[in-house]
């Protein structure tokens, strides 16, 4: 009996298990496999959220993005908030945008976990990309 709810429990739990991207991940470099970045994935109001909070080994100390449109235009990129807007559907985050704050371009974007690593999708069309990002050690 015991094993029946145990198994029970870990079937309802998973898809929210699947489905809990926040905290802080480490974005990696698609060439040099090496850290560039942490971003922190926070949700208010159903809604997920990403600021970079670090850069690795920066260039500058703390660029701005001046390549950026709107809001986020020539503001600092420790803080920047890079992702918005995406909301839950299953056990992966949609409909919402990524920005690049090295060539200030939004992309439509989806993100979802599997095991400790988060892939992270950008869209232009039916173009898109995807990175692994891996959970960040404290």
């Amino acid at each position: 009996m015991k094993t029946w709810l145990a198994l029970a429990v870990l079937f309802i739990a998973s898809p929210a298990l699947a489905a809990d991207v926040t905290g802080r991940w480490n974005t990696i470099d698609d060439t040099t496999g090496e850290v560039r970045s942490t971003v922190e994935l926070t949700i208010s109001d159903g809604v997920l959220q990403g600021r970079i909070i670090e850069l690795i080994n920066p260039e500058e100390e703390n660029p701005i993005c001046d390549l950026c449109d709107g809001e986020l235009k020539d503001q600092p990129v420790i803080g920047l908030q890079i992702i918005d807007g995406l909301t839950l559907d299953g056990d992966e985050w949609s409909d919402g945008t990524i920005v690049d704050p090295e060539n200030g371009k939004s992309y439509r974007c989806k993100i979802w976990r599997e095991g400790e690593k988060l892939l992270v999708r950008g869209y232009i069309g039916f173009f898109f990309r995807t990175q692994e990002w891996r959970l960040a050690s404290d």
